[in-house]
């Protein structure tokens, strides 16, 4: 097995085809077709379904992929330490988050300290999160739970109650509070199945004995504001992630102790010795104390 046959095959396997392969890598097609071609033929192993132009991973090239991920992260983390001031000076840190909201104040610091480093924040559930850190696609998360499990990293940031929200306009805008009983009268805008926000409001609810069923369901979080600011149902949100909309209003509800969103900040523990997942960790616990 050479290095340059498993780096064909885990390119053309994260980018779902040998001509993106070969533009990522500089390569022709021919020359990563044929590196691809003689470690199947070396090992006598099928890596790939072909079907016209359709390239698909075995169930023996999928056991492959997650071994090539870790090496050549692994790689990448030792290209780092050998070239360290160049990565905190030019490198790229990559966060996926349900809410950018939660490290705003740790990533001003951090562009403060860093200038050249590169930032990328990408959106996404609690679930999609989890995937894009173990897939090596993101290298921190920002989740409203705390995970189990002993692969990661973990930083508190904050808990605080889930509250519900109407438009400014809407007639129980002037409430003080509001009751199960009362959201049952009403029609509720939740996120899509996978949200921690709807899982959490849900859970409670069920354990009051009640259940809901929501009128619309959205597809992340500013879908959920911006039709609820048409005047359309009731939407539910973290108080931490509310922020400053004049359009809306929130309305503390029924049992919100039981409703408390801890925003976490997260990475795989294999990782954290990567200096930028590290810097950015020592920023977000520097942060966090003084709070």
């Amino acid at each position: 097995m050479r290095y340059v046959q498993l780096r064909a095959f885990h390119y053309v396997a994260v980018s779902g085809g040998f001509s993106r392969a070969a533009e990522e890598l500089f390569l022709t097609q021919p020359a990563i077709s044929d590196q691809v071609r003689k470690l199947e033929e070396e090992y006598d192993i099928l890596l790939f379904n072909r079907h016209k132009k359709q390239v698909t991973l075995t169930p023996a090239g999928e056991r492959l992929l997650e071994i090539t991920r870790r090496f050549f992260d692994y790689e990448n983390q030792a290209r780092e330490l050998l070239s360290e001031s160049r990565v905190l000076r030019a490198g790229t840190l990559r966060i996926v988050a349900d809410s950018a909201l939660h490290v705003l104040k740790i990533l001003a610091r951090f562009q403060e300290k860093y200038p050249g480093v590169g930032v990328t924040i990408s959106g996404g559930n609690s679930e999609s999160v989890i995937e894009n850190l173990f897939s090596y696609e993101a290298d921190i998360g920002v989740l409203g739970e705390i995970p189990q499990g002993r692969e990661f990293e973990t930083i508190l940031l904050n808990a605080t109650p889930i509250a519900a929200f109407v438009a400014a306009g809407h007639p129980i805008a002037s409430r003080g509070r509001l009751t199960f009983n009362d959201l049952k009268e009403l029609p509720l805008v939740m996120r899509e199945r996978g949200s921690k926000t709807r899982t959490k409001f849900e859970e409670a609810a069920s354990a009051a004995g009640h259940e809901f069923s929501p009128a619309i369901v959205a597809e992340g979080r500013e879908a959920v504001r911006e039709i609820v600011a048409s005047g359309i149902g009731v939407g539910f949100v973290s108080t931490a992630e509310f922020g400053e909309d004049p359009r809306l209003v929130r309305i503390p509800l029924e049992g919100e102790e039981n409703m408390m969103m801890q925003e976490t900040l997260i990475c795989l523990r294999e990782r954290r010795g990567g200096k930028l997942v590290n810097a950015f960790l020592e920023i977000a616990r520097s942060q966090t104390a003084a709070n």
